[in-house]
């Protein structure tokens, strides 16, 4: 994750604003939130199944040079692991070629079959990490849980409403490279295609917040309201071009998403409400080598994946 954000206190929508929102945002074929409209609830995440995924992809950069980084062999690793297990899960993947600084880069596409093609719901992350250490909070957290939910969806056997699309973009570290490239290649009808896109960015900090992209509401909601009913207060933060989201941003697309926390400052009263040891980073292992299987909050990082999950089947109408 690159830098500079805003906060806010953010409180759940009620269902009625939500809805709304929704139908304003990605019209007709908007879903209602959970409880308006019979919709399947999303199943739990097992934490167990994402700190697996992060055990693998430790075992990659210790395997590749401490790292998964863009142009590094540890990278291709990471795209081959994520791309097989969707594979066998019966996704359509396909893998798109990029170059930066002289290496080539590579982001993986997933799409599950199904759903109204000209209503795409999109959620990603990163999958590289900076060449100082492995990255197993930035961004392993958001790769495998990302990737747990997407194995649920298989799982289920999901026939959502709205086409759902999954991806794990490249280069991040060094600009937003691969989510960029992306969104740059697609033609404008198919960018106004997709109805939302929802990014995860580090969600398993070991002195976690929990903060809500403050972009959309209809794409807010769902997040705000799974915390709310798990008694979890959560703060809103604007993600000035920080994360993959920004190049949809720019392309008219509405964004959402999660993040816990990276060098900032956890304060008093977030201690209080959270947890956590105030006066500390979020993350005191932010792009450094001791960005371990060691540096994850396993409470945090479950709270989010389900919260992915719910979201994932509310906005696409499950």
């Amino acid at each position: 994750m690159i830098h500079g954000i805003r906060r806010r206190i953010a409180l759940a929508l009620p269902a009625t604003a939500a809805l709304s929102a929704a139908l304003l945002t990605g019209g007709a074929q908007a879903s209602a939130p959970a409880g308006l409209a019979g919709l399947a609830a999303a199943p739990d995440i097992p934490v167990a199944s994402v700190q697996q995924d992060l055990k693998e992809l430790q075992a990659v950069a210790d395997a590749n040079g401490g790292n998964r980084a863009h142009g590094r062999p540890g990278y291709q690793a990471s795209i081959t692991f994520v791309k097989q297990k969707l594979d066998a899960a019966g996704y359509e993947t396909r893998v798109q070629e990029f170059t930066h600084g002289g290496a080539t880069g590579y982001n993986l596409i997933a799409d599950w079959p199904g759903g109204d093609a000209d209503q795409v719901l999109m959620a990603g992350s990163h999958l590289d990490s900076v060449r100082a250490g492995p990255g197993i909070n930035d961004n392993g957290s958001g790769s495998a849980g990302v990737l747990e939910v997407a194995l649920a969806v298989a799982a289920n056997d999901l026939k959502p409403t709205k086409h759902l699309r999954f991806a794990w973009w490249g280069a991040e570290e060094l600009g937003l490279i691969g989510s960029t490239h992306y969104v740059e290649s697609l033609p404008d009808g198919e960018i106004a295609k997709i109805s939302g896109y929802l990014n995860f960015d580090m969600i398993g900090s070991p002195n976690p917040g929990y903060f809500v992209y403050d972009d959309d509401p209809a794409l807010m909601a769902p997040l705000t309201e799974f915390f709310k009913g798990k008694g979890v207060e959560t703060e809103g933060i604007v993600i000035n071009g920080r994360s993959d989201h920004a190049a949809f941003q720019r392309a008219g697309v509405a964004t959402g998403g999660l993040f816990t926390g990276a060098e900032g400052t956890k304060t008093q009263e977030q201690a209080r409400k959270w947890g956590g040891t105030a006066g500390q980073p979020y993350d005191r292992c932010y792009h450094r080598a001791c960005d371990t299987t060691a540096n994850i909050d396993a409470t945090a990082l479950d709270r989010n994946t389900d919260a992915i999950a719910h979201a994932i089947w509310e906005l696409s109408g499950a």
